[in-house]
């Protein structure tokens, strides 16, 4: 771990705006509901205690009754009327959204007013400041303007303001968290909203913002939101952990990777000060250039010490690093890039994650005929590690072309995946994107398995893919890729933290048994 000064956030010092007995260096869960309860309320009920608020989307759950909700939850109640022109699904007139204002005051404990269109009439007399969020959405092409979107907020006296910005390119996510870090206030909600602007949702509160938002369901209200769930489990959220370095993951999708789960759980449970986070980049090298070696973050008082790597970035993440580990130029990719003194090293556990796996689950590697279906980062590592584990391996790809290339940098056999035939091997690991989405086509048919196969799938869900229950179901050894996202954490955990992550506590972490 490197000897950086302890970060000191503003705000860590507060106590939770809702009483519910938050001690010190706490923030505000706020559920948001974006779908119709059911009739017993049973989701509301059924509310960890963690969270303090609950938001009445009115534009996505029309007419809900307060005292039913209350009945149900027993925190603050925030009213929301989102229009259509910031995000929501509201598109009625400046006479309707004062109607539904006037049903709402002294029935809600907050009633979120947006700034741009709520400010200008008498509604804002009947409503007292202690019960006002003025908000805004928008785009802000600088803290600069984040700030003076502010001072015209802030003229209107309220409990809570909050100014979302859009997130169209990776240096867009930084102004929101500049803004708060020069604000220094803990009334202010800050953050960037879309799939690149998840991380400043979680950096936020150290930085000073007062709620964090999250869905009470699977349907954001927002894009780039969290269900409640995550942010409990995943980032230890509402407690605010003492914080001296980021790590995160980096990729294209990135947001449903379960590596912020096991990190951060590791470091709640091992003392380390660090945040781990989603980083979803369109382009590497924008965020590379534009979140990493601008300094943007350690401008923050919060510098990025580690980055895990995944698809399409692996080669990528090896150009980029000032030095590599031999591993890791052989296979011509990284998923770990870990900052030492000035440079970023880069180094690959991929290897690692697929040959444990199979090891744990009884698997006899050396001698064994292994086939691996990608040529991308993360199958060139598997194809390394299960050569260097004595296996006879041959590479498998659907485009030629990146298949011969695999095959002559790794001095390893190849076959079209036309040509392949699964029957003829004892070991198959899909490492290609396939399995992702639902209605992906399997990478080769579980039918045509040998007795005694074993199938790693590289792609991970929330369970088992359909590739590895089709395997299972035909007696063959099927292997998720949680047992390989496991494996491969442990060596990357010490490289980036220099603490041991045992495999038992990774285990309890992710729930595998």
């Amino acid at each position: 771990m490197q000897d950086l000064s302890r970060l000191t956030s503003v705000g860590s010092d507060m106590i939770a705006f809702f009483d519910r007995g938050y001690p010190v260096k706490q923030t505000t869960l706020v559920a948001s509901l974006t779908t119709p309860p059911g009739s017993d309320g049973e989701e509301l009920r059924a509310l960890p205690c963690e969270v303090g608020a609950l938001e009445v989307r009115d534009d996505l759950v029309p007419g809900l009754d307060p005292d039913w909700l209350r009945d149900r939850f027993d925190g603050e109640l925030i009213y929301t009327l989102r229009s259509h022109a910031e995000g929501g699904a509201f598109s009625g007139g400046r006479h309707g959204r004062e109607r539904r204002f006037r049903q709402a005051i002294g029935r809600f404990d907050l009633i979120d007013l947006e700034g741009d269109r709520d400010l200008d009439s008498d509604l804002l007399k009947e409503i007292p400041a202690s019960q006002r969020l003025i908000s805004w959405h928008g785009a802000a092409p600088s803290s600069t303007a984040l700030a003076e979107r502010f001072e015209q907020l802030s003229r209107h006296e309220a409990r809570f303001y909050k100014l979302i910005s859009e997130t169209r390119q990776a240096v867009d996510a930084i102004h929101p968290m500049v803004f708060l870090r020069s604000l220094r206030r803990d009334d202010v909600v800050a953050f960037a909203m879309g799939e690149g602007g998840v991380w400043t949702r979680l950096l936020a509160p150290r930085l000073g913002s007062p709620l964090v938002y999250g869905s009470l369901g699977e349907v954001p209200a927002a894009p780039g939101q969290l269900t409640i769930q995550r942010l409990l489990e995943d980032y230890g959220l509402p407690q605010l952990d003492d914080v001296d370095g980021l790590f995160g993951i980096v990729g294209r999708p990135v947001n449903h990777s379960l590596s912020p789960r096991l990190h951060n759980g590791a470091y709640r449970r091992l003392g380390v000060p660090g945040l781990y986070v989603p980083f979803h980049a369109e382009s590497f090298g924008d965020f590379w250039l534009d979140l990493v070696e601008s300094g943007s973050l350690d401008a923050l008082g919060i510098p990025l010490w580690g980055l895990s790597v995944t698809a399409p970035y692996k080669e990528v993440a090896l150009a980029v690093a000032g030095t590599s580990s031999a591993r890791a130029q052989h296979i011509g990719a990284a998923n770990t890039l870990v900052l030492r003194g000035d440079v970023w090293e880069a180094e690959s556990t991929d290897p690692e994650g697929v040959v444990l796996a199979l090891r744990h689950a009884g698997v006899e590697i050396r001698g064994a005929s292994a086939a691996v279906v990608g040529c991308g980062g993360a199958g060139k590592a598997a194809a390394v590690g299960l050569q260097m584990a004595g296996a006879r391996v041959t590479l498998v790809n659907r485009g030629e072309d990146r298949g011969h290339k695999a095959s002559m940098e790794l001095r390893l056999p190849f076959l079209p995946l036309a040509d392949f035939e699964p029957g003829d091997f004892e070991i198959l690991v899909q490492a290609t994107s396939l399995g992702a989405n639902p209605g992906d086509a399997l990478p080769f048919a579980p039918e045509r398995l040998r007795a005694g196969a074993a199938v790693v799938d590289m792609v991970y869900g929330g369970g088992p893919t359909r590739l590895v229950q089709e395997v299972l179901a035909r007696g063959r050894i099927g292997i998720d890729g949680r047992e390989m996202l496991l494996h491969q954490a442990l060596d990357q955990f010490r490289l980036m933290t220099g603490c041991e992550l045992v495999e038992p506590l990774a285990r309890e972490i992710l729930q595998l048994t």
